[in-house]
């Protein structure tokens, strides 16, 4: 098999540890300051905003380079309100239905329900998904390898991206979500991987009074 083709490293930038140490906090002091927000403005956000932050997104790495992932970004009135309906109805069957009580007592501090206006309020919605399989350009399956956690890593890369520009998210991940292929016309190698709401705080908005774990808990060194 012939070697693939190497090209030279982008160059990076030549710090001092200070340096480092001064853009790492930093970063870290910014994206602390991030929270799950269920209450947005109708405020519209440029198009040109979330196709530069989906540009960070696709930077991400993934098994074998095959990048697995495929963004849908909505801001059609019609399309978000379809997207809502579909997601209540399942949400609905959650909530009254498939949730075990230990899960609803989780969520009960979070005050959240079947609800999701959200959804068609936020001016954006990005629907991700991740592919199954490839197909190649005779129709035959390709097999990927480590969507879930490429996708993820990407997902990761998008909120980061987005914060920085100043906007506000939620992850939603109502289930099953196969209701997203059917609207936004996604072939069966897509799987829903989650669906992030974008855009700007309502004024005022409260959030639920939550802490992070401190980094002891949640890191070893040796």
């Amino acid at each position: 098999m012939k070697p693939p083709q190497s090209v030279d490293l982008p160059p990076r930038p030549i710090l001092s540890d200070a340096e480092r140490i001064e853009r790492a906090a930093a970063f870290a002091a910014e994206l602390s300051g991030r929270r799950t927000v269920r209450d947005y403005a109708p405020t519209p956000v440029s198009r040109e905003v979330i196709e530069h932050c989906l540009r960070a997104a696709g930077s991400a790495p993934s098994g074998a380079n095959q990048q697995p992932w495929r963004f849908v970004a909505v801001s059609d009135p019609a399309i978000k309100q379809r997207i809502r309906e579909g997601a209540e109805a399942e949400e609905r069957e959650f909530y009254e239905r498939r949730a075990p009580d230990e899960w609803l007592e989780a969520l009960a501090p979070l005050g959240t329900d079947a609800d999701k206006g959200f959804l068609d309020v936020a001016p954006w919605l990005i629907a991700v998904f991740y592919e199954r399989f490839g197909l190649d350009e005779a129709g035959e399956k390709r097999k990927r390898y480590y969507p879930h956690e490429s996708v993820g890593i990407a997902t990761g890369m998008l909120i980061a991206a987005l914060h920085h520009a100043g906007l506000s998210t939620l992850t939603h991940t109502p289930s099953p979500m196969g209701f997203l292929n059917d609207i936004l016309g996604r072939p069966k190698n897509e799987m829903p991987y989650l669906l992030l709401v974008v855009g700007h705080a309502a004024e005022g908005c409260q959030v639920p009074d939550i802490q992070r774990l401190p980094l002891e808990q949640i890191a070893s060194f040796f």
